[in-house]
């Protein structure tokens, strides 16, 4: 297995709006293990067990299933009675169906639609959005951050727990989250926890599943469930595909690898607890190889960064070339375009 880390973005975006509520949650981070100091860097990243750790403090303090974010409280356990009614459901289809109809019935959480998607698959959209009328600048910066820690737990959430329902990955064909994009280095967080480039600054949040997922029969059991709830949120911090395949597992090591995704083979396959040669043959059997996945892996997030208006420049930095005219040729033998054809698609 690899060794997943996440951004500590989500806890420190928490923290400072439970401080402007007057909730103190440093008892969370004390359980959790987590100083204040270490996140103060924002490249800072966290365990899944910290994590995991601190949102169950929270919600031992807050009482609250969306930490106080949400519109109203959500007491303790709705989620899990969320889930028992949805793996009841002969597929993943129909679990989504059953969840929309169910917050309909809940006013603590956000409507979610579900519809045809611009890329030909199933989109849902979930119905977040900053408060109208607030009485001062910090409050609609406070609301504005509101949104965007609800939305990145929700979204998550939705896709993982899809993905645990089947037992498998649930492909993306499209994220929409609706706030700016942060920096170059931190919007790539976002396209390695959902495993497809991000788009920011839509009217809604919303996700877009492959429609071949969506007839999966669900998998899980009243007994499976209670123990993913029992070391919840664990799974859908660390678990993002549930696909166990040599290749997944690479990609992975390669997408929350530094400084251009430089990792070796030996590096890899230490980290996968195989020798070398094993690591390769597998990959072999899969139709494969560490260099095209590594291609693969560049490629989507120079695609994504030049989307967001990345520089050639800087891009040709982050990924590891030697200079931009590399950067440059390596692009036009992935796409077949030039940068410049993708920039602001």
């Amino acid at each position: 297995m690899t060794a997943r880390t996440i951004p500590a973005d989500f806890v420190r975006r928490s923290l400072e709006l439970s401080a402007r509520s007057g909730v103190d949650l440093s008892p969370a981070l004390s359980a959790a293990g987590i100083t204040t100091a270490s996140l103060e860097d924002p490249l800072a990243r966290l365990t899944p067990t910290q994590v995991t750790a601190f949102t169950q403090a929270v919600w031992q303090i807050t009482g609250d299933e969306l930490f106080g974010l949400g519109p109203a409280p959500v007491p303790r356990g709705t989620f899990r009675l969320v889930c028992l009614a949805l793996i009841h459901t002969a597929d993943l289809s129909a679990a989504l169906e059953r969840m929309a109809d169910i917050l309909r019935a809940l006013p603590s959480l956000p409507a979610l639609h579900i519809g045809p998607g611009v890329n030909g698959g199933t989109r849902m959209t979930i119905d977040i959005r900053p408060a109208a009328a607030e009485r001062s600048t910090e409050d609609v910066q406070s609301s504005l951050e509101a949104t965007r820690v609800t939305t990145d737990f929700l979204l998550i959430l939705l896709h993982r727990f899809a993905a645990w329902l089947v037992g498998k990955r649930v492909r993306l064909l499209a994220v929409e989250l609706p706030y700016p994009a942060p920096l170059p280095h931190l919007a790539e967080n976002y396209d390695h926890i959902f495993g497809v480039p991000v788009t920011f600054d839509s009217d809604l949040p919303a996700v877009e599943f492959d429609n071949a997922v969506m007839r999966a029969p669900i998998i899980q059991t009243e007994e499976t469930l209670e123990d993913y709830l029992r070391e919840s949120p664990t799974l859908l911090m660390s678990e993002r595909d549930y696909d166990s395949t040599a290749s997944a597992q690479v990609r992975r090591v390669l997408e929350l690898g530094m400084k251009g995704r430089t990792s070796t083979a030996e590096d890899i396959a230490e980290m996968l607890s195989i020798s070398v040669p094993h690591l390769r043959r597998l990959l072999r059997q899969e139709g494969t190889s560490l260099n095209q996945l590594r291609e693969e892996v560049l490629r989507d997030a120079a695609v994504a960064g030049l989307r967001r208006g990345e520089t050639v420049e800087d891009l040709s930095a982050r990924l590891g070339f030697s200079e931009p005219s590399a950067f440059r040729r390596a692009f036009k033998r992935w796409t077949g375009s030039t940068p410049s054809s993708y920039r602001g698609a």
